[in-house]
């Protein structure tokens, strides 16, 4: 016989609010069943729970029903709490009277009680009909994943192999280092970026537990937590990474200049090169969309001139496959593309450069010897424009999030303009100023007092040429003016924007992202670097915009995760998954098709007892299966079951209403 205990939360105000909790609770008393209504004001607290516990040993339930928030959230928090009393955890059902009442019916305080007395009536018809179930056991295979060599990968690769579990770190570059290795220096410190980032490249590349592999990428990922299997593409570098020293005669040698994608095309670099003489590895790869040899089969002065004859033009890109229990996804950013500002000249003038132009010309190891020097004729500006918010928070542009580093890095390079050129002038066109961290409010302020520079709060409306001048027009709202200043220089602060091949990266990991192209968290607060999708983690700008603390502390809790769920040989599962009945299979194949996460797969069984014949049926793969119910939803059969979900739980909570 059915033995319910109802545990309705007010939530602080969330939930009593806009629902009389009261009148619920006696509401639900009255509901076949239940022995047991009461009412707390945080039922996720430990007051709260010790209440649960305390009633289902008194009261001897048989299920529970918690009204309270999204079971998102506390889901399991309280089957800890029936577990700790003796019961089944999966004898919970979680009513969420908050999403789905209160918060959406918050101006008709009548109808919102009505609805939660309807969500708990549900909620009890269903746990009448629950079944026990129990955890399921997978191996797990103690190897991680890490994709991107950036600093969000490099600090993830470091903290895993710490802990002596092996990591295949890859990255798209020939070499490891990501954005921060373009960087002169970084706030609110102003350490050498260089100097912070390359010890750390160099770690990455000794680590006995990492295996890097440069040049390369995810194509297919299959598996499920603890045990997927990774197949990555390592791309043709024409060169053998084994016998090469690195001496850099070929790169000296070769006749082809292309423009510098490193130094965002201010200067060339060669068709067979290295990204920056910080490299990791420091070994030069072949550009095969420009080398000579491998166009038209002509030149070939890097392999003459190879002592080592480490040059190979015959060499294909090869495919590895890596067994992995964990995959953290760590591909950073890319910056926007400012021509859409036709009223600004982009384009159009060649003064007019973008914030990661100009950190390159500051940079020590830069293009202009760490001078900012004005494309058009190379002379030292005097008078430098920074205009912040380009595509950022612009829903005309289409983005309307704001980038987060903008703010800091522009005061950073009004900084370092002051060091560079003593006598010149930083004017800096802002919206607001969004300085959230340590020591940052405090770094903005340097830079306003210590280079005098000139805050003006207001747009920029159009920039225009006069003579070999930049005329900046725009507003100043503190004054309440239009105001006009003339320029050497205009540098634009653009938006950060995903990596380009996030979405199809995404579908490929069987992972979701937004709009813009992000990645998406489990839950933006309390799992932040896990993805709906087990044993998948994000770590900085694949996630959202971030500064290099932020990303850090990011990488150093997807390590955190991939550890623990690497403690031990097995790991559980949650049981709601989908069981096929083979007796009605009629093998049509409609679930394998829909399956989203390929945990339906086919087998042959006897036609019947006794028989040589054989049928094909639908077969689930436990530790694959996610339990989302497609499968159920299209068997025309009627043969697969979803536990927690059986046709006679869902048939109560209809009847109930």
């Amino acid at each position: 016989m059915a033995r319910v205990g109802v545990f309705t939360c007010f939530c602080g105000a969330n939930i009593a609010d806009f629902i009389d909790v009261p009148q619920v609770v006696e509401a639900t008393k009255k509901i076949k069943g239940v022995k047991v209504s009461a009412e707390y004001k945080y039922m996720c607290s430990d007051p709260g729970q010790q209440m649960i516990r305390d009633a289902i040993i008194q009261n001897r339930l048989t299920s529970v029903v918690v009204a309270a928030c999204s079971p998102r959230m506390h889901e399991k928090t309280f089957r800890k709490a029936l577990s700790d009393a003796g019961l089944n955890p999966y004898m919970l059902e979680v009513a969420n009277i908050r999403e789905h009442s209160s918060w959406v019916h918050q101006k008709d305080k009548k109808a919102a009680t009505e609805k939660a007395s309807d969500l708990i009536r549900m909620a009890v018809a269903k746990s009448i009909a629950n079944e026990q179930l129990h955890e399921i056991s997978v191996p797990v295979t103690k190897r991680a994943l890490v994709i991107g060599g950036g600093i969000a990968g490099i600090q993830a690769a470091l903290d895993i192999a710490d802990a002596r579990i092996p990591v295949t770190l890859i990255e798209r570059s020939p070499s490891i280092g990501g954005r921060m290795a373009q960087l002169d220096e970084t706030f609110p410190t102003l350490d050498c970026s260089q100097c912070i980032l390359t010890p750390k490249m160099v770690d990455v590349a000794s680590h006995p537990y990492i295996e890097l592999i440069p040049y390369s990428e995810v194509i297919e990922l299959d598996g499920y937590v603890g045990n997927y299997k990774a197949k990555i593409r390592k791309k043709a570098s024409y060169v053998n990474f084994s016998t090469c020293t690195g001496c850099g005669a070929c790169t000296q040698k070769c006749p082809v200049k292309v423009s510098n994608e490193f130094n965002m095309g201010i200067d060339k670099r060669k068709a067979i090169y290295t990204p920056f003489p910080q490299a990791v590895p420091n070994k030069p790869v072949i550009d095969a969309e420009h080398c000579t040899m491998l166009l038209k089969g002509k030149c070939g002065i890097c392999a003459k001139v190879c002592e080592k004859g480490s040059i190979d033009f015959k060499m294909v890109d090869e495919v590895i496959e890596r067994e992995v229990g964990a995959v953290v996804v760590a591909t950073g950013y890319d910056l926007w593309d400012p021509k859409p500002y036709e009223e600004y000249g982009v384009g159009r003038y060649k003064d007019i450069i973008t914030s990661l132009e100009f950190e390159r010309m500051v940079s020590a190891s830069g293009p202009t010897n760490g001078l900012p020097l004005r494309p058009s004729d190379g002379k030292v500006p005097k008078n430098v424009v920074f205009i912040k918010c380009i595509g950022s928070r612009d829903e005309a542009k289409g983005i309307e999030y704001c980038s987060k580093i903008c703010c800091m890095y522009t005061a950073k390079h009004a900084i370092l303009l002051h060091h560079k050129v003593h006598d010149s002038h930083a004017y800096i066109f802002y919206m607001d100023i969004r300085a959230a961290g340590k020591g940052y409010e405090e770094f903005v302020k340097r830079a306003q007092v210590e280079t005098a520079a000139t805050y003006l709060r207001g747009r920029v409306s159009k920039i225009y040429k006069k003579g070999d001048k930049l005329i900046v027009r725009g507003e100043d709202a503190q004054l309440g003016q239009v105001v006009e200043v003339v320029a050497d220089l205009v540098v634009l602060a653009t938006a950060v924007i995903p990596y380009k091949e996030n979405p199809p990266l995404a579908r490929l990991l069987g992972i979701s992202y937004d709009k813009y192209g992000y990645m998406s968290e489990a839950h933006p607060k309390l799992r932040p670097v896990e993805t709906a999708k087990a044993g998948i983690f994000l770590a900085g700008c694949t996630q959202a915009p971030k500064d290099i603390p932020d990303t850090v502390a990011q990488a150093s809790a997807c390590a955190a995760k991939v550890c623990g769920l690497f403690s031990g040989d097995t790991m559980k599962k949650d049981p709601m998954i989908s069981t096929i009945n083979t007796e009605n299979c009629t093998g049509c194949q409609n679930c394998v098709t829909v399956c989203p996460y390929q945990a339906i797969v086919t087998e042959e069984i006897p036609l019947g007892h006794g028989s040589k014949e054989m049928r094909i049926v639908a077969k689930i793969n436990e530790g694959v299966c996610q339990g989302c119910g497609s499968c159920v939803a299209i068997c025309r059969s009627m043969s697969i079951n979803l536990a927690g979900f059986t046709d006679p739980q869902i048939i109560n909570e209809i009847v109930s209403i």
